[in-house]
C-alpha cells in the first residue's frame, strides 16, 4: 500500500484521496460522532478564573480554613501555573497543613519565575526550614533581606536558621536587627536568651528574658524559662517552681517538651526544665493539666 501510494503523481493522489472521501463518508460522520467536543481555550479567561479561585483561597486561609483554601489554589495554579504570586500562596499553603516538601516544589517554581519578590524567598525560607534543611533555609532568607532589609520577621527567621546551624552570634545579631525595627518584638528578645543559655550564658539569657517580659509581660515562654534556668543553678529554687507553675497554668502546652523544643528550646535548657519537673511540687501541677 505504501509503495503504491509513492508512484502517484500529486494529482492522481488527489483524486485518491477524493474517492476515499466519497466511499467512506458514512463512516467519516460515524467517527465524528464519537469524537468529544473540546472548547478552545482561552487563555486569559483561564487566567482570570484562576485569579478569583486565588482571591478566595487567601479568604479562607485568613479564616483558618486551609483544605479549603487549598482545593482552590491546587486549582488556581492549574489554570494560571506561571503566575507566582499563586504559586506562592499554594507553598504557603502547604506549609501551613504540614507538606513541607510540596510547598518547597511551589515555591521553587514561583521562584524560578520571579526572583526578585522578596516574599519568595521569605516563603521559601520558612519551608526549607520545616524540612530541617536550615543552610538552605538561611540562603534564602538572606536574599530575601537583602531584597526587603526592613522585614523584621524575616530577620528572626533568619536568626532562627543561624541559630539551628550553630552561628550563635550570627544569630543573636539577626535577632537584634528585628528588635531594632520593631521594638515589641519579644520573640526575637526570647531567642536571644535561648542562644546566650546555649552559650552557657546564664545571666545574660536571663536578663534578656526578663527585658522581652518587659514587652511581653504575660507570656508564659520567658517566665517558665527563667524558673528553669534559676532551678538549675540553684538559685531560690521555690520561688522557681512558683514562677514555673504560673507559667503552666498560663499556657499548659508548654508542660510538653516537645512543644518546647519545636520552639527552639535548645538541649542545655530542656534538660533544665526536664529536671524542674520532676519535682514533686511542679509533678502535681503538671498531672492537673
Amino acid at each position: 500500500m505504501n509503495q503504491l501510494i509513492s508512484r502517484l503523481t500529486r494529482p492522481a493522489l488527489a483524486t485518491l484521496l477524493a474517492l476515499f472521501g466519497c466511499g467512506w463518508t458514512a463512516r467519516a460522520v460515524d467517527a465524528q460522532a464519537l469524537l468529544p467536543y473540546t472548547l478552545p481555550l482561552d487563555e486569559e479567561r483561564l487566567t482570570a478564573t484562576g485569579l478569583t479561585l486565588a482571591q478566595e483561597a487567601a479568604q479562607l486561609a485568613q479564616f483558618q480554613q486551609y483544605d479549603e483554601a487549598l482545593a482552590r489554589i491546587q486549582l488556581a495554579a492549574q489554570l494560571a501555573p506561571q503566575d507566582p504570586q499563586i504559586l506562592t500562596l499554594l507553598g504557603s499553603l502547604h506549609l501551613q497543613v504540614g507538606d513541607s516538601a510540596a510547598a518547597v516544589a511551589a515555591l521553587e517554581n514561583a521562584k524560578a519565575i520571579n526572583s526578585d519578590d522578596p516574599v519568595i524567598w521569605f516563603s521559601l525560607g520558612s519551608a526549607y526550614f520545616s524540612e530541617a534543611k536550615y543552610l538552605q533555609a538561611a540562603n534564602a532568607l538572606e536574599k530575601g533581606v537583602s531584597l526587603e532589609p526592613g522585614n523584621s520577621g524575616a530577620h528572626f527567621d533568619l536568626g532562627n536558621a543561624y541559630y539551628k546551624l550553630n552561628r550563635y552570634e550570627k544569630a543573636i545579631d539577626q535577632y537584634e536587627t528585628a528588635v531594632s525595627y520593631n521594638e515589641q518584638f519579644w520573640p526575637a528578645i526570647n531567642n536571644i536568651g535561648l542562644v546566650l543559655y546555649e552559650m552557657g550564658k546564664l545571666e545574660p539569657a536571663i536578663e534578656q528574658w526578663e527585658r522581652s517580659l518587659e514587652v511581653a509581660d504575660e507570656e508564659p515562654e520567658p517566665t517558665l524559662a527563667i524558673a528553669a534556668a534559676r532551678y538549675a543553678a540553684n538559685i531560690n529554687r521555690p520561688a522557681a517552681i512558683e514562677s514555673a507553675t504560673a507559667a503552666l497554668e498560663r499556657d499548659s502546652r508548654y508542660a510538653d517538651l516537645d512543644f518546647l523544643e519545636d520552639n527552639l528550646w535548645g538541649n542545655r535548657l530542656l534538660s533544665a526544665t526536664e529536671a524542674m519537673f520532676g519535682t514533686p511540687g511542679l509533678q502535681d501541677v503538671l498531672s492537673g493539666l
